[in-house]
C-alpha cells in the first residue's frame, strides 16, 4: 500500500468517525432540551442499534453482489446526509425518530464498508489497519473537540441545540463526494449465492456447543445490556451535574482506548483472554460506581476518573472478544462468527438495554429529578453479576504468545 492511499484510506476512517462523533454524543441532551423524556430518547438511540442489525442484510445482499464498495458509501454518506440535516429541523417526536431510524439505516452500513475499502487495499492488514483505523478514533475526538472549543464559542449551550447534528450531515455529505475519489472495491461476492443465514453468521453457531464460547457469547449479550446506559445517557447526564465542555472532555476516553490499544499484545500475554474479558467487565462496574458516587465538586475525579477508564471498558471487553473468537472459529467460519458476535453485542445487547435505559430512568426520575446515583449503581450491580457468572463459568484462559492482531 502506497503512501497516496493510506493518505486516502486515513482521511476516510477520520471523516467516517467523525461524522458519528459529531450527533452521537449529544443528542440525549439536545432531545431533553426539547421535552423528550428518557424512554423517548432511549427509543431514539435504538434506531442506531436496528441500523446495526439491519446493516449485515443490506451489506450481503446489495453492496457485496452488485456495487463496488466505495460507490455504495458515496450514494448512503450523501443521502444521509440530507437526512439528518433535515432531522435536524423537525419538532415532533415521531418523526424525529423515523428520521433517524432512517439516517442510521444510511450509515450503520458504512462502517464495514470502510472497512471493505480499506482492506482490498492492504498487503498486510494487520500491520496496516491498526494504522487506518485510529484515525477514526481521532476523527471522533476532532468532533467533540470542535463542538466544545469552536462551536461552544459561537453557540451558548451547543450541545443542547441541533447545531452537532448538523455539522454531522453536513460533514457527510461531504465524505460522500470524497469517497468518489477512493480506490476501486469491486463487489466481493458478485454473481455468487447468498443466504440470510450467511450474512448473521448463522454457520458460527456450530461454536455454541463448546462450552467456553457458549458462555463467552451469553455473557456477551448480557454485559452489553447495562452498557447502553452510558452510550445513551453519559452526556446527558454529565451536563446536568454540571460539567462544562463535555463534549470534548468525553474524547478523554477516546484518547485512553488508543493508549490502552498500544497496551493490548503486552496484556494478551501476561493476563490471558480469561483475566482480560473480566477486566473489561469489572472496569464497566467501577465506571458506573464512580458515576455513582462522584459529583463535580470534590468528587470530580470520579467522574473524569469514570470517562477515562473507556479504554479499559472497550479494550478489553470488545477487542479481546475480536481476538477471542478469531482464535476460535476457524478459518472457513471466521468471518461469519465475527458477525454473529457483533450482531450480540451492537445489535441486540446494545439494543435491549437501550429499550430499558429510558424506562428505567423514567421510572427513577421524581418531578423532573434523575436520580443519577441509583440508576449508576443499579447498572453497575447488573455488570457485577455478569462479571461474577463468567468467573466462576468460564474455562478458557489462553495466553497468547505469538503476535495478535487487535483493531481499535
Amino acid at each position: 500500500m502506497n503512501s497516496k492511499i493510506y493518505s486516502q484510506l486515513s482521511v476516510m476512517m477520520f471523516l467516517q468517525l467523525f461524522v458519528w462523533g459529531a450527533w452521537f454524543v449529544t443528542l440525549g441532551t439536545y432531545l431533553s432540551s426539547i421535552g423528550f423524556s428518557a424512554t423517548d430518547i432511549g427509543t431514539a438511540y435504538l434506531t442506531n442499534n436496528i441500523g446495526a442489525i439491519i446493516a449485515p442484510l443490506f451489506i450481503g445482499l446489495v453492496a457485496d453482489r452488485f456495487f463496488p464498495a466505495e460507490k455504495v458509501m458515496a450514494a448512503l454518506h450523501i443521502i444521509g446526509g440530507g437526512v439528518l440535516y433535515y432531522v435536524s429541523g423537525l419538532e415532533a417526536s415521531g418523526a424525529i425518530i423515523l428520521g433517524l431510524l432512517i439516517y442510521n439505516a444510511c450509515y450503520m452500513p458504512t462502517l464495514a464498508l470502510a472497512n471493505s475499502v480499506s482492506f482490498y487495499q492492504m498487503t498486510k492488514p494487520d500491520e496496516q489497519f491498526p494504522k487506518i483505523r485510529v484515525w477514526g478514533t481521532i476523527g471522533w475526538i476532532a468532533a467533540g473537540v470542535l463542538i466544545t472549543y469552536v462551536l461552544g464559542q459561537q453557540y451558548q449551550n451547543v450541545e443542547a441545540t441541533t447545531i452537532p447534528m448538523k455539522m454531522g450531515a453536513v460533514v457527510s455529505v461531504f465524505l460522500g463526494l470524497y469517497c468518489l475519489t477512493l480506490p476501486n472495491t469491486p463487489a466481493k461476492s458478485k454473481g455468487q449465492k447468498v443466504s440470510i443465514g450467511d450474512i448473521f453468521g448463522v454457520q458460527s453457531f456450530a461454536l455454541l456447543k463448546d462450552k467456553s464460547f457458549a458462555i463467552f457469547a451469553a455473557c456477551s449479550l448480557l454485559i452489553s445490556i447495562p452498557l447502553a446506559f452510558y452510550y445513551t445517557f453519559a452526556n446527558l447526564y454529565l451536563n446536568e451535574i454540571g460539567m462544562e465542555g463535555v463534549a470534548s472532555k468525553m474524547t478523554f476516553g477516546q484518547v485512553s482506548e488508543v493508549f490502552f490499544m498500544a497496551l493490548m499484545p503486552f496484556f494478551f500475554r501476561k493476563l490471558g483472554v480469561k483475566w482480560m474479558l473480566l477486566v473489561g467487565m469489572l472496569a464497566w462496574v467501577l465506571r458506573y460506581v464512580l458515576f455513582s458516587a462522584g459529583d463535580m465538586d470534590s468528587f470530580s475525579w470520579m467522574i473524569y476518573g469514570g470517562i477515562i477508564l473507556h479504554g479499559v471498558c472497550y479494550d478489553f471487553f470488545f477487542v479481546t472478544g475480536q481476538v477471542y473468537v478469531d482464535k476460535k472459529a476457524s478459518a472457513e467460519i471466521r468471518s461469519s462468527a465475527q458477525s454473529f458476535i457483533t450482531l450480540l453485542t451492537y445489535g441486540f445487547g446494545l439494543a435491549i438495554g437501550t429499550m430499558l435505559s429510558g424506562r428505567i430512568i423514567d421510572a427513577l426520575t421524581t418531578d423532573g429529578v434523575r436520580d443519577w446515583q441509583s440508576i449508576w449503581m443499579t447498572q453497575g450491580i447488573f455488570a457485577a453479576v455478569i462479571a461474577v457468572i463468567f468467573f466462576f463459568t468460564f474455562k478458557e484462559n489462553e495466553k497468547f504468545t505469538d503476535e495478535v492482531e487487535v483493531e481499535d
